[in-house]
């Protein structure tokens, strides 16, 4: 769309938006509403005349502070008990007919924050719209039913996915658009200021994260650079894949970590890619849940993110599911050469942020019975699509960790300790881990036993190796795409692979779960629950929605044996076993995956171990499907969950012939050839 039709429909809009601010057509309390929400929208649209006009540029740093802190004032947890965000007080403000839907337009309205820094014109044109169109309905003498304000934003979702699903598309493979890329290369990086260029909102933590960086001398930067390009380039040559094919990576990080992610973007230009860097989703239809992915500041209520997590339930219906569906398929065929080149993501993921409890609110969104198979199957088809043009089976990725600094007064030890961690000696973790899986490849299941309050009893079914010489059940994992090293892994054989799991207390993607408890009959889910509310339907819902995202049962899709000791014995000096992301805290115990293998979309490719030995595990039951109907054998999901070692009673491989060999028992690893690992744990 010409952009002087958008200036003169962004003109109108706003124009309008100032008058509501003024008036009192509408009936109270909707009226002190829609007041509130005009005023904001005027607010960012003034955002987007200073980003616009350059009128930033010569914020000081204390301003820079003050007008950031500004945009996102009202949801912060200070102020959310009375905040329009809040789905809660919403209802208890707007009435049950009108508050949760008005409490969504508001929440969807903070899209424009983002859309004013990259000026994106249109994004911000139809947002100002929606509001106007539904503001109308209330001017009438009569409230407007539920019906009509939810088929407003239907059609909103629906007719607009063509611009947001499809720049969604596009930022992920298209180094045109580098809005980040740009802060990134050319900003003076001791010059904090830069921090506020995103828009994003930043705290202390950011600013102690980005000083620190700073201080850090260039060897040590280098050092965390190229453990982090060098493992994403390693794992396309240990995958078979062929980098030189590719023409750009997409660089998720959290704001504060620049200099590194410049060094990381020099060395990925060395090896021919370009950085494609995009924002973490604004918009709900682009969201996945509570997860952010893309590049990320702080988070400015973490209660405000998870009260908002199903506002789909609005408007996803099979129809709405298809045209998104449809939308997808069209933008990647536009953008099918640039995503044909793109060779996956480079990920730095943080730790140590202060932990979550959410509160379960009646008055927020829930996706009905029908709604999470819809939402199902809409995530599983957009898998598809995603890989028949950014190709599984030639891409690759990587991610790597460290803290930051609200993990406490520790953080500079711990960030030391992590790096350390993060280099571990390859070639002596390969060595030890190789005797595991000698080990592991002897027997046709493995029994898991938990200890204490840990109550759980796995046996895994492995595969039956028909050429012990050429072939392995287990892959040797060290440290090229999950960094640090340490675990060895497969894809168990469904069948057979039974019994309970449980975790005492375990983080999983930020969200804290008290004794976390999954029975498994054949490899598949068939009871869940955890101790995290008082009434068992909440603990019930939160393992659904959050484990198994949302489907009646998964597959037992990895078991790994984690051998970093190293990052264990880091974790209880400074106690943040809770703090630690999945990454690091799945090497630090045996661990189950449920949803998808480590394998999916690339089951077909052969994959080797050091030893060149041949990983047949890449398949399950339920994998095997893709050859029918990919639709049946993927779920676009995989979530490790690990049991730390003082959990941990035994693991014992079990053998065809009868005999047993034990690899860990009494609080240490008892294999032949594994003793170095007891080192940290005594």
């Amino acid at each position: 769309m010409e952009r002087t039709v958008l200036e003169e429909r962004d003109a109108l809009s706003m124009e309008r938006l100032a008058s509501i601010t003024k008036e009192h057509t509408a009936q109270e309390p909707f009226g002190d509403y829609f007041r509130k929400t005009a005023s904001f929208v005027i607010k960012m649209d003034e955002v987007y005349r200073k980003i616009k006009d350059g009128k930033t540029e010569s914020y000081t740093l204390e301003q820079w502070q003050a007008f950031n802190q500004s945009l996102y004032e009202d949801i912060l947890p200070e102020n959310y008990e009375h905040s329009y965000g809040n789905p809660k007080y919403a209802v208890e403000k707007l009435g049950e007919v009108h508050g949760r839907i008005l409490s969504f337009l508001y929440a969807e309205l903070y899209a424009l924050i983002g859309y004013a820094f990259e000026q994106r014109l249109h994004e911000k044109v139809i947002l100002q719209e929606l509001l106007i169109e539904v503001y109308n309905c209330f001017e009438e003498e009569e409230l407007p039913g539920y019906r009509r304000i939810q088929q407003i934003i239907y059609w909103f979702e629906s007719d607009y996915s063509e611009i947001t699903v499809a720049h969604r598309i596009r930022e992920a493979v298209d180094p045109k658009l580098d809005f980040a890329a740009k802060i990134v290369m050319e900003s003076d990086l001791k010059d904090l200021r830069y921090l506020y260029r995103y828009g994003e909102y930043i705290t202390e933590n950011e600013r102690k994260m980005a000083e620190f960086m700073n201080s850090l001398d260039e060897e040590t930067v280098e050092k965390m650079a190229s453990t982090f390009t060098e493992g994403y380039r390693i794992g396309f040559v240990l995958g078979g894949k062929d980098l030189s094919k590719k023409q750009t990576v997409n660089i998720r990080y959290m704001v504060g970590f620049e200099r590194m992610v410049r060094l990381a973007i020099r060395n990925f230009e060395k090896m021919g890619l370009k950085p494609v860097i995009y924002r973490a989703a604004l918009e709900r239809i682009n969201k996945k849940g509570v997860h952010r992915i893309g590049y990320y500041g702080a988070i400015p209520n973490r209660q405000f993110d998870y009260d908002h997590r199903a506002d789909q339930a609005i408007y996803l219906d099979k129809a709405f599911m298809e045209r998104r569906l449809g939308v997808m398929r069209s933008a990647y065929e536009n953008y099918k050469t640039l995503a044909n080149g793109h060779a996956g993501p480079a990920c730095i993921d943080t730790f140590g942020e202060p932990e979550f409890y959410p509160q379960t609110k009646p008055e927020a969104y829930y996706l009905s019975d029908k709604q999470k198979k819809l939402q199902t199957q809409m995530d599983n088809e957009s898998v598809q699509i995603t890989n028949r043009y950014i190709i599984g089976k030639e891409r690759s990725f990587t991610i790597i960790a460290f803290p930051v600094p609200e993990i406490g007064a520790d953080f500079p030890e711990i960030f030391k300790e992590t790096i350390r961690i993060n280099t571990l000696d390859y070639q002596l973790y390969a060595d030890i881990q190789q005797k595991l899986i000698d080990a592991l490849d002897q027997g046709e299941s493995v029994h898991v036993l938990g200890k204490g309050e840990n109550h759980t009893d796995m046996h895994i079914a492995l595969h039956k190796l028909n050429d012990p010489k050429k072939q392995t059940n287990f892959e040797n994992c060290v440290a090229d795409v999950n960094i640090p090293v340490g675990e060895v892994f497969t894809s168990p054989i469904l069948k057979g692979t039974s019994g309970i799991l449980e975790a005492c207390t375990v983080y999983l993607e930020g969200l804290k779960y008290e004794k976390l408890h999954l029975e498994f009959e054949d490899g598949m889910v068939k009871a869940y629950t955890c101790k995290n509310f008082e009434q068992e339907e909440y603990n019930q819902n939160y393992v659904r929605e959050n484990v198994l995202a949302n489907h009646e049962t998964l597959p037992i899709g990895e078991f790994a044996i984690g051998t970093n000791t190293a990052a264990y014995a880091m974790a209880r000096e400074y106690h943040i076993e809770g703090k630690l992301p999945i990454l690091i805290a799945e090497k630090t115990g045996p661990h189950f995956a449920v949803g998808d293998t480590c394998y999916s979309w690339a089951e077909d490719t052969p994959v080797y171990n050091p030893d060149k030995k041949e990983i047949i595990a890449r398949d399950n039951e339920i994998s095997i499907r893709r050859k029918e109907d990919p639709g049946e054998a993927y779920f676009g999901h995989h979530l490790d969950i690990t049991i730390p070692y003082d959990e941990l009673g035994s693991i014992e491989v079990q053998c065809a012939d009868g005999r047993r060999i034990l690899i860990f028992a009494d609080g240490k690893f008892v294999l032949p050839g594994t003793e170095e690992l007891n080192r940290f744990l005594n």
